[in-house]
């Protein structure tokens, strides 16, 4: 028989035979290879920190071509081809504007620091500006009577109410079987639906709600499709047929359909035309959409850095654009001649241009973009990183 430590170091070896051996600390030979590098995906769309110069163009022009928009709206009367182009830009510039919102919303959970985000973000600066909005008005326009009403949108900020609701909804349409069809029947039910009414603006919610969930659907591979050279030689045909179109109906048809604020009803047409032209303006817009996405430049220029501040732009400029109204800026003749008509319209461009400046962010931040810290329990998430701007 063995003793107890003859045993004991058999079992020792036993065990030494089926453990690994220890491998001696050695100095690696080659340097291990850096992982391959991915394409980095825009900022906030999967938690990138770096912008995306291409986003930030986009938005850039397309806040360009809302500010030009308004700038051509009253002289459309005496000119037929401000009355097209005005069509033309209405046809897609907010849908492109709310595509992109989409996108960057993919990533949106309902966890606290994104709700946080949409209340400092888009809440508080739909208060402060339908107010401020208001009392412009009182004072502008000479309307003290005129009242305040959040639940009643003025001007420019539905965008932000209707932002408000989209997001709030982004985690549903993540788990929608077909989001986009299901998207695009709840807004050819609200054009034949003259009930809803103007509380939060509900019709453009609902009526812009189908650009929105195709922003989320969206890929950046989708957004690679339409930048290439064959999709960009193809859109010049399409927007040149497009000007001569809008030439063609401006007299004819009701800028107010691009509006989508009404319904068919009350836009004085049958109810089912509001389900054929939702549909058909949705066709239109998206390839329009995609002409707009494959000329904006994909490098750094030197207006990207204002795609940060396009939501700045966008409401600020409303001041401008409603105080010519109440000032009687367009009574002057020479704007509506064609050299006015260009005066106008670089002149729109500008003001947008400063106004989406860095120093017109950091004049604006506490209302576009506050803190509130007092107003929040603490939070402890961890890696959420700081996003790009959604509009």
């Amino acid at each position: 028989m063995k003793s107890v430590g003859e045993a004991r170091q058999t079992s020792q070896y036993r065990a030494a035979a089926v453990l690994p051996a220890p491998r001696a600390v050695l100095p690696d030979p080659q340097p291990p290879r850096p992982a391959p590098r991915r394409p980095s995906a825009p900022a906030g769309a999967g938690g990138g920190k770096m912008r995306d110069a291409f986003f930030d163009n986009a938005k850039y022009l397309a806040i360009v071509l809302v500010a030009m928009g308004h700038a051509w709206e009253p002289l459309r009367g005496d000119s037929r081809a401000a009355a097209a182009l005005y069509m033309a830009v209405y046809a897609f510039h907010m849908p492109a504007f709310i595509v992109i919102s989409g996108f960057f919303s993919r990533s949106f959970d309902a966890s606290p620091n994104r709700i946080r985000r949409l209340i400092t973000g888009v809440a508080v600066p739909y208060v402060i500006f339908e107010v401020a909005y208001t009392v412009f008005k009182w004072v502008a326009d000479d309307d003290p009577g005129y009242p305040i009403s959040l639940q009643d949108p003025w001007y420019l900020t539905w965008f932000l109410i209707a932002l408000f609701i989209w997001r709030l909804t982004t985690p549903m349409w993540k788990y929608v079987r077909w989001p986009l069809p299901l998207a695009l029947v709840i807004a050819m039910l609200a054009s034949v639906s003259p009930d809803i009414g103007d509380d939060l603006d509900l019709q453009r919610v609902l009526q812009f709600l189908p650009f929105f969930v195709l922003g989320l659907v969206l890929t950046p591979e989708h957004f690679r499709l339409v930048r290439r050279r064959k999709a960009r030689l193809l859109a010049i045909p399409v927007l040149a047929a497009t000007l001569a179109f809008a030439y063609w109906i401006a007299p004819h048809v009701s800028a107010a359909w691009f509006y989508r604020r009404d319904s068919a009803q009350e836009l004085g047409a049958p109810g089912w035309t509001g389900a054929v032209m939702t549909l058909a303006m949705f066709g239109c817009s998206v390839v329009l959409v995609a002409c707009f996405f494959s000329w904006v430049p994909g490098r750094k220029l030197w207006f990207t850095a204002l795609g940060a501040g396009t939501l700045y732009g966008y409401l600020l400029h409303g001041f401008v654009a409603k105080g010519s109204r109440f000032w009687d800026w367009y009574d002057a003749q020479w704007l509506h001649t064609p050299l006015g008509e260009v005066a106008a319209t670089l002149l729109a461009a500008s003001v947008i241009t400063v106004l989406c400046t860095p120093p017109v962010q950091r004049m604006f931040r506490f209302a576009m973009e506050p803190k509130l810290e007092w107003a929040f329990k603490p939070t402890t998430a961890v890696g959420e990183g700081k996003r790009q701007r959604s509009v």
